[in-house]
């Protein structure tokens, strides 16, 4: 019998070549780490890209100081609200004294205070301040005050003076280096009521107290050119305005002044810088037209570009930080091509696998950059940085620094820009590492899938490869067990492969050894048949012999040696009727037909004789009534003559193995099957002798105590007539007492 494997799991060779194969698996981490390798040189590469970026720009603007004529950008030091940033709005101001229209106004708006006081009223409260702020747009410069006063004076209705009441003042110089007085004094909240002063003021100047020596010399007349709105607020008024930018130069002031009595003389002011004249004026920076044209003109449009001045103030800005990940666009062409509907179809499903399986999966370890981040580290009167600084003092620069919400890494580069060998701006390039990371998990995404279908296809492969040789070797198991049964009969001849490998060399060896094994064993089963034909004549002649000599008078001392060579002869005469037994039963079976018969009454038969044999044994039957003993009816199908010679040997050997000298039979019946019980009490089966009890040449008895010989050919008989009417015998020890139960089955019709 074929040994079977006890082992829980069994590593067959499809799961060893897939365990093999596991060190694909490793792909995914080694191209992992080459993509991040090529990331690390992408992101080298971008910033050597933006530092030759803000190098080009700076050297276009390099030595051009026409480009830098604002006052402003040459000043030594800049004062914070004396020298004004006017911020590039995106969008017109509506005039209409609300300060929703101006983009953080609240965080960019300069406060104006008690600091600031440019003359105090003996007789006012000195309560005012107020916040500002300054916008371009096109072609106008936007103002924006929020004032706080707890006494608001209009001008009176039939007033001809325009400055003995709250009003605002405004002092610039035009881009023809002219100096220009405006007045701001309005009657009632609404339209502004502008005026520009020409000439030395009539009325009392209101910083220096002191009348005009030549009051006919002054000019008063509407400066229709200044628009806006004047609106009351719970805690004082709004003064919203513009100004055309062909009016406005480097230089500008303005003041608020402030009476708490009509036709008051004593003004208390608070303002950037005194604005009544030209050399007390502040300074204001307006971003240069002229250096966003060329930083335009060099069409980084995925790059953010700043150019400040020495102040770190911006001059010019292009470009937009979301927008500037420093990869740029492919354009791609569509061309009209009719494709198939088939390859359509793969297409579309390759799409919703990617979409709906593939991406999920991998975006659990990649991370999408950031569509939208917030970044608020600079504002245009003041950029900060490391590298901005460094740039101004003439060091090229280049920084990594996180947004300000942690979401996005942006890269950054300052150039200087000189004029006259002096750093007088800088050129600042950013860009973020959006694009390069949009790259990288681009090549993830087509590494890791085609990393996946090599794996499939290679699992796949080698699982097929591996199935195919398990299913060669199994197929090769399979006819070498089917070639011979339980008994080490050859029944088939092996089939030699005719495959050229070690599977196919192994399948012709085993048929080469089948092959000789069948010849060797047809030359065994025919030796028992020729030696008992050969045998039989000596075997006759010997006895003849003999039966001769007892016909002589012969001495009485070889009387006992004669018996003895009689008892001898008859001994080897039942040894070979003994072989020859279970070779002429074979070829008896395979002839006997098959006919129905009644399995009660033939048992019962036999018991009934056995009582009679052995006399000495008590026999005990249950399950089976007189009644269904003599029915006729049948009830399987075989030969009666041969299941009365399996019992004769079953109970023959249960009868010399008993040690009380009882045997107890039992039939049990099923829906399809009966089952025969004979139990002995004795010693149990040897535990390697229980799985070759049924087989032939196979004995228990001591030989030391045989009283005639024994070829252990009784159960091999036994089985063989069983299976000839499809049915199984088997023995298995019990216990209390212990004895050896052996049990039939027997199909029914």
């Amino acid at each position: 019998m074929p040994v079977k494997n006890k082992s829980f799991f069994r590593f067959g060779l499809r799961i060893k070549l897939l365990l093999l194969s596991s060190f694909l698996f490793s792909l995914p981490w080694f191209g992992y780490q080459y993509v991040w390798e090529m990331e690390k040189y992408l992101r080298y590469g971008q910033e050597q890209t933006i530092v030759g970026t803000a190098r080009a720009l700076a050297t276009a603007l390099h030595e051009r100081p026409n480009l830098f004529n604002n006052q402003a950008s040459f000043l030594p030091n800049v004062e914070k609200g004396k020298d004004l940033y006017s911020y590039k709005l995106t969008t017109a101001i509506q005039l209409d004294g609300l300060p929703i229209d101006w983009p953080l106004f609240n965080s960019r708006a300069h406060y104006y205070g008690e600091k600031n006081q440019l003359s105090k009223s003996t007789s006012a409260e000195n309560s005012l301040h107020f916040n500002a702020s300054v916008g371009q747009y096109d072609k106008y410069l936007y103002m924006m005050f929020t004032v706080v006063d707890n006494q608001l004076i209009y001008r009176h209705k039939n007033a001809r003076g325009i400055f003995k009441n709250d009003h605002l003042e405004i002092g610039l110089v035009d881009p023809q280096n002219h100096f220009n007085r405006f007045i701001i004094s309005n009657k009632k909240a609404g339209w502004l009521d502008a005026y520009k002063v020409e000439t030395p003021i009539i009325e009392t100047d209101p910083f220096t107290q002191t009348n005009p020596t030549n009051p006919q010399k002054q000019i008063i007349t509407v400066a229709p050119k200044i628009q806006g709105h004047w609106l009351e607020t719970p805690q004082g008024y709004n003064v919203e305005l513009r100004i055309p930018m062909d009016i406005v130069g480097d230089n500008i002031a303005f003041a608020f002044h402030d009476v708490d009595t009509e036709f008051a003389d004593e003004l208390a002011s608070v303002g950037s810088a005194n604005p009544s004249t030209a050399q007390t004026l502040g300074t204001v920076l307006v971003p240069s037209p002229e250096i966003e044209r060329i930083v335009k003109g060099m069409s980084y449009t995925n790059s953010s570009v700043w150019v400040v001045d020495q102040h770190q103030r911006v001059l010019a800005k292009a470009g937009n930080l979301k927008q500037a990940s420093g990869v740029w666009n492919k354009r791609t062409t569509s061309h009209s091509t009719s494709s198939n509907s088939n390859d359509s179809m793969i297409t579309s499903l390759w799409n919703t696998i990617e979409q709906n399986w593939l991406l999920p999966l991998y975006y659990k370890f990649l991370t999408k950059p950031p569509k939208d981040f917030i970044d608020e580290l600079y504002d245009a009167q003041h950029l900060t940085g490391k590298h901005i600084k460094s740039a101004l003092q003439g060091n090229a620069h280049s920084q990594w620094r996180l947004t300000t919400d942690q979401q996005a890494v942006v890269l950054s580069a300052a150039y200087p820009i000189y004029i006259n060998n002096q750093v007088h701006g800088a050129v600042i390039v950013e860009e973020t590492t959006n694009g390069i990371r949009t790259l990288r998990n681009r090549a993830l995404e087509k590494l890791f899938t085609s990393i996946i279908a090599i794996m499939l296809l290679g699992a796949t492969s080698f699982f097929l490869f591996a199935s195919r040789i398990s299913n060669r070797i199994r197929t090769l198991r399979n006819q070498a067990e089917s070639s011979i049964d339980e008994n080490g009969r050859i029944n088939n001849q092996l089939v030699a492969s005719t495959a050229n490998d070690e599977i196919g060399d192994l399948s012709r060896s085993f048929s080469t050894a089948v092959n000789r094994l069948s010849q060797y064993n047809h030359y065994l089963e025919g030796m028992s048949s020729r030696l008992s034909h050969e045998l039989r004549t000596p075997i006759a002649v010997v006895r003849t012999s003999l039966e001769n000599l007892t016909m002589q008078q012969l001495p009485d001392s070889t009387a006992p040696y004669i018996e003895r060579a009689q008892t001898g002869i008859n001994t080897l005469n039942l040894i070979l009727t003994n072989m020859s037994e279970a070779t002429n039963l074979e070829q008896m079976l395979e002839t006997t037909e098959r006919v129905p018969f009644n399995l009660q009454q033939v048992l019962f038969g036999c018991v009934q004789g056995y009582k009679q044999i052995y006399t000495e044994v008590k026999f005990s039957l249950t399950g089976l009534n007189e009644e269904n003993a003599r029915s006729k009816a049948p009830n399987i199908e075989g030969s009666p003559e041969h299941i009365a010679q399996l019992l004769d040997k079953v109970f023959a050997n249960a009868v010399e193995f008993s040690n009380d000298n009882k045997v107890s039979i039992s039939l049990q019946e099923t829906s399809s099957t009966f089952i025969i019980h004979i139990s002995n009490n004795g010693k149990h089966l040897p535990e390697l002798m229980k799985d070759r009890l049924f087989d032939s040449m196979v004995s228990m008895r001591d030989t030391k105590r045989q009283a005639q010989p024994h070829l252990g050919l009784g159960l091999y008989i036994a089985r063989l007539i069983v299976e000839f009417h499809q049915g199984s015998i088997s023995a298995n020890d019990h216990h209390n007492p212990s004895g050896v139960t052996l049990s039939i089955t027997l199909n029914k019709i």
